[in-house]
C-alpha cells in the first residue's frame, strides 16, 4: 500500500496537515480497499499548532519519512524560519531516494530551505509568493497558479490548493475513478477558479435527493455520445425547453447543454486513458460535432489539449 507521511513541525498550519490526511484517506480502490496509508510524522512526539490552539501528537518520528512513497510539507506560522536542521536532513535523505514530496501553502519555505526547489519552478500563498522568491532566488516562483507539479516535487497554493494537487496526485496513482470518488467525498466544487486547469476527473454535482431531474440526467449520461438537441432532452423530460431550463438551473446549478458537454468531457477523458482510438474517432465518441469543436471544448475545460492530457494521464494496461 502506498504510504504518505504528513510532516509535522511545531506551529505547523492546522489546514495545511488536516486537508491531506482527509483528502488522502478519502480515497478507495475499486474494491473498496484503503487507497493510502496515512502517518502523521515529526521530529518530537508532540507539537503545537498554529496560534496554539491545540497540540498535535506524532506516533512516527522522522524515520517514518525513509519507508514513505509521498511526503507532504506542511505550512509553518512563521515561514521563514529554516526548518530543524534533522528535518531538512531527512527529506534530503528521502529525495535521493526518490520519494515524492509535495508543500502546501508556505510549506514550500521548509522544502525550499533543503535545496530541493533549486531552479525548479514552484508556487506558495500569493501573500508570501514575493518573500519565497526574495529568500530563495534559485527558485522560479510562480504565484498564479493552484500547485506545480515538477515529477518528483509538488508545490500548491493556499490550504484549499492542497486539495487540489493531493486529488492530483491520486489521479496520477490510482485513476480517475479514485481520485473522482475522492473529490466527491472532500465535496470538491466542480471547477476550481485559478491560473492552472485541473487534470482531475470530477463527476457533475448530484441532483438533491429525490430531486425530478434525476432519471432524466442518468439518461443524459447514458446518451451523451448521441447529437441532442434541447428539444429532445425537454422532450425526454415531458416538460418545455423553458421549464426545463429553469428547473435545471434550480437542480444542478448550470445548463442542459453545460450539463452535457461535461459529461461529454469526462467520457473523452475515459476514452483517452483507456484506449489508442485516435482523436478523431473518441470526438465521434464522446458526441462532439468534430474533431476541431472536440479540442476547443476539452482545452476550454480541461486546459491542455486531448494528446497532452493522453500522455500524462494513460493507462499502462490500456491496449
Amino acid at each position: 500500500m502506498h504510504t504518505v507521511a504528513v510532516l509535522v513541525l511545531d506551529q505547523v498550519v492546522p489546514s495545511d496537515f488536516t486537508v491531506p490526511i482527509d483528502t488522502f484517506g478519502w480515497a478507495r480502490l475499486p474494491d473498496g480497499r484503503d487507497a493510502y496509508r496515512v502517518r502523521v510524522c515529526g521530529p518530537a512526539d508532540e507539537v503545537t499548532a498554529a496560534g496554539g490552539a491545540f497540540t498535535i501528537k506524532a506516533p512516527y518520528g522522522l524515520d517514518a519519512l525513509a519507508e514513505a512513497d509521498t511526503i507532504i510539507v506542511p505550512g509553518l506560522a512563521d515561514p521563514t524560519l529554516a526548518p530543524p536542521a534533522e528535518v531538512a536532513d531527512a527529506l534530503r535523505a528521502a529525495a535521493a531516494n526518490g520519494t515524492r514530496i509535495a508543500s502546501v501553502c508556505v510549506g514550500a519555505f521548509v522544502l525550499a530551505a533543503t535545496g530541493l526547489l533549486d531552479g525548479l519552478r514552484a508556487t506558495t500563498h500569493w501573500a508570501a509568493a514575493d518573500t519565497l522568491a526574495a529568500l530563495y532566488p534559485e527558485i522560479d516562483v510562480d504565484a498564479n497558479v493552484l500547485y506545480v507539479d515538477n515529477g518528483q516535487f509538488l508545490t500548491s497554493a493556499g490550504a484549499a490548493a492542497a486539495m487540489d494537487v493531493c486529488l492530483h496526485m491520486i489521479r496520477k496513482d490510482h485513476g480517475s475513478a479514485v481520485a473522482a470518488h475522492a473529490a466527491r467525498m472532500s465535496v470538491m466544487p466542480l471547477e476550481r477558479e485559478g491560473g492552472q486547469a485541473q487534470f482531475i476527473v470530477h463527476d457533475q454535482p448530484p441532483a438533491p435527493a429525490g430531486a425530478t431531474l434525476e432519471p432524466l440526467l442518468v439518461w443524459l449520461e447514458d446518451n451523451c455520445g448521441r447529437d441532442l438537441t434541447l428539444d429532445e432532452v425537454a422532450a425526454r423530460a415531458g416538460m418545455s425547453t423553458r421549464t426545463l431550463n429553469r428547473r435545471f438551473r434550480d437542480q444542478t446549478g448550470t445548463t442542459p447543454l453545460q450539463w452535457l458537454h461535461r459529461a461529454r468531457v469526462r467520457r473523452a477523458q475515459h476514452l483517452l486513458e483507456t484506449t489508442g482510438h485516435p482523436v478523431e474517432r473518441i470526438a465521434t465518441q464522446a458526441g462532439f460535432g468534430s474533431p476541431t469543436a472536440f479540442r476547443e471544448r476539452f482545452r476550454r475545460v480541461v486546459g491542455t489539449s486531448p494528446q497532452a492530457y493522453r500522455r500524462a494521464f494513460r493507462t499502462s494496461e490500456a491496449p
